[in-house]
């Protein structure tokens, strides 16, 4: 590779150190399910009679 072991170990951690660890993926993923549903809203529901029609969710 025409390198040095203490280039080849530097590299390593510079790129060990920029990725994502897995905490700050799953954080990054739980904000943006978090965000995706800020616009739910329980009065938007179908109510008991629609839901039973066949052609309600058509």
């Amino acid at each position: 590779m025409d390198t040095s072991v203490s280039a080849l170990v530097r590299d390593f951690l510079v790129n060990l150190s920029s990725e994502e660890s897995d905490f700050e993926r799953r954080k990054r993923l739980q904000h943006e399910a978090i965000q995706s549903i800020r616009k739910f809203k329980a009065g938007d529901r179908l109510d008991r009679d629609e839901v039973h029609r066949r052609d309600a969710l058509s």
